[in-house]
């Protein structure tokens, strides 16, 4: 039984980096359930590590800070699918290259590239798509479970994805005038990804996370993934303008009685 209904759909798919990002698995739930995947990366060199790893696969490129590129990737789109009945939202970047800084610190120009690429670039895909879009397509972003919490190791990304996450109801509210195109946001805890293993400290942060999920195990990328694949399908059609955590209960365990005495004892008490 096709529960998901995902068959036959045309589902773009954007952030694929490799396997172990959630774009990957979203991407790969999608096959299996017998959608098609048009996979959009940023450069040619991405596009062609990929196209090794999905032989066969429509693989596009699209640098998003490049408005002129956007439109072309959904004029490319249009030209082979006549379509879409999703869009994912996975594409992130904050700049680091001189290292963490109080948030107070950060620079304007890195701050404004973030919130360009991480953020405006999902209402840039939206209105460049819109003329593609089903009626009752899905548009779902990947977000963070918590944006409210001044995780230091996570630098200045959690005000960008606050955006987001507002980006996300604003569009909602504003397609709704003419389609019943839904948006929504997964917001994942912390995962185990290649991107953030290039994150200083977020080892640590990951296994505080980890032990403070209500299973006292850490949250796996394919658990994320299979949220965004529920709310593509229409059984999550009513669901619109939400966010969705996806944290395996950690955001409601941090006063665990356990957590609690480890960070409470003393060295001389052990």
């Amino acid at each position: 039984m096709d529960y998901l209904g995902l068959a036959g759909k045309t589902v773009v798919v954007t952030g694929v980096a490799n396997k172990k990002s959630i774009a990957w698995h979203v991407s790969k739930g999608l096959r299996e359930a017998g959608a098609e995947v048009v996979h959009a990366v940023q450069s040619e060199a991405l596009r062609e590590q990929l196209a090794r790893l999905l032989e066969g696969q429509e693989v596009l490129v699209c640098d998003v800070e490049n408005p002129a590129e956007v439109e072309r990737l959904a004029a490319e789109i249009g030209e082979r699918h006549p379509m879409v009945h999703g869009l994912v939202h996975s594409i992130a970047f904050a700049d680091y290259s001189e290292g963490f800084r109080p948030f107070h610190q950060t620079k304007k120009e890195s701050f404004l590239q973030a919130v360009d690429v991480s953020c405006y670039s999902l209402i840039a895909l939206a209105r460049a798509l819109e003329p593609l879009l089903d009626p009752s397509a899905s548009v779902v972003a990947l977000s963070i479970s918590h944006t409210h919490l001044a995780a230091e190791s996570y630098g200045y990304m959690a005000p960008i994805k606050a955006a987001l996450d507002s980006a996300v109801v604003f569009l909602a509210k504003s397609f709704s005038a003419r389609s019943q195109v839904r948006f929504n946001a997964v917001k994942a805890g912390p995962l185990k990804t290649s991107a953030s293993a290039g994150i200083p400290g977020y080892l640590e942060n990951y296994l505080f996370a980890e032990a403070a999920t209500l299973r006292g195990r850490g949250l796996a990328t394919p658990e994320v993934a299979d949220a965004v694949l529920f709310l593509l399908s229409q059984r999550s059609s009513g669901i619109n303008a939400q966010g969705v955590v996806v944290d395996a209960g950690m955001g409601v365990n941090f006063f665990d009685r356990e957590l609690v005495r480890r960070a409470t004892r003393t060295e001389e008490g052990g």
